[in-house]
């Protein structure tokens, strides 16, 4: 079964085919880094535009990639949610027009739940059941429990920024250049970097709490580098040192270690908590694009061995928002009874349950 997928969630135009919700045959993806890098972050109605110049050439590409045609397509994937409204309106319209001219299932796929299949894309097998999911990305940071690759259930989210957002921000303080994420990991990886000059703070919140927390990590990165506020007045501490080259590493690298420490520490809770409540976890499936960190992909990798779990980390290319793993997701639903019409309408919020332990 061949699924033509569409992914425009936020700034990527993106389409795939992929074979029965696991081989991907094609993966075309169009940025829009430099239509956004001017204004440090992405612009709702220069992403919404860009997409619909962007879709049809895109989806062109991934069906001459894959070899095949359109008389190929078996059903039609989108994720219809969340996002950026008038992004997702782009991608929902190509999808149901696509569908109905085809004659083909229509499969709506939530994009978050879509993440936490990215890492069974080009495998084998499928990883045991159940499962710990992780997506960490700009826009979110929660953790699911996953019975299925067909199911997940929240078991708690970020209640202000997202680790991907705190690492944009953190990178513009430093004065990095957009897309800042991956310009402070590279500097962390630096072997002058020193990851315990500065203790940041590693938000826990409540005891048991499987919610996150990063603004007051990024508010520490402010204050690391222009100094603590003070009233007018009132005497202050000193002013920070100056902000050499050595001091943005050892800076980058800090932060780092603090964000994917607060990561790994939830992870740890949530393990605790499901286990305590009886459910016992053979796998951690983590997806996004913070899973793309070097850091991170080394915590996670160490969580699993020490736990006897199976990791299933998302192969580089899809670790970004992608449209194969709306593809990979929605042949997976469709094959298990689960589809739309055209009734179909996008969402700015994900509709993920949730599931307490707590």
């Amino acid at each position: 079964m061949l699924t033509l997928g569409f992914e425009t969630s936020c700034d990527e135009t993106a389409c795939a085919i992929v074979r029965d919700g696991r081989t991907v045959l094609s993966n075309a993806i169009a940025t829009q880094t430099e239509l956004h890098e001017g204004y440090g972050g992405v612009v709702p109605e220069i992403a919404g535009r860009a997409h619909v110049e962007r879709i049809i050439p895109v989806m062109r590409k991934a069906v001459a990639d894959a070899g095949v045609s359109l008389k190929d397509i078996d059903a039609v994937a989108v994720g219809h949610r969340p996002g950026l409204i008038g992004s997702l309106l782009v991608g929902v319209s190509a999808a149901k027009a696509a569908a109905l001219a085809l004659g083909v299932p229509l499969v709506g796929v939530d994009h978050v739940q879509a993440h936490l299949v990215a890492g069974t894309l080009d495998t084998d097998e499928d990883p045991p059941m159940p499962a710990l999911g992780l997506v960490v990305s700009g826009g979110h940071t929660a953790m699911y429990l996953v019975p299925s690759l067909v199911e997940a259930q929240r078991l708690g989210s970020t209640r202000d920024d997202a680790v991907g957002e705190a690492y944009d921000k953190a990178a513009t303080i430093l004065g990095l250049q957009y897309p800042g994420g991956p310009r402070l990991d590279a500097l962390a990886q630096d072997p002058a970097a020193d990851s315990y000059a500065v203790e940041f703070p590693v938000s826990r919140l409540e005891d048991g709490a499987l919610d996150f927390s990063f603004s007051g990590l990024k508010t520490a990165m402010l204050y690391a580098v222009r100094g603590v506020p003070v009233r007018k007045g009132r005497p202050g501490p000193p002013p920070p040192p100056p902000l050499t080259e050595q001091r943005v590493r050892d800076l980058a690298a800090s932060f780092q270690r603090a964000a994917c420490h607060a990561v790994m520490l939830k992870m740890g809770r949530a393990l605790e908590a499901l286990s305590d409540s009886g459910v016992e976890c053979k796998t951690i499936l983590a997806g996004g694009g913070v899973t793309a960190n070097s850091r991170l992909r080394k915590e996670l990798t160490s969580l699993a061995s020490e736990r006897n779990l199976e990791l299933r980390l998302p192969k580089m290319a899809y670790c970004l928002d992608n449209a194969a793993m709306i593809s990979g997701l929605g042949g997976r639903r469709l094959m298990a009874g689960l589809h739309d019409d055209l009734t179909l309408r996008a969402h700015p919020s994900s509709d993920i349950p949730s599931y307490a332990v707590l």
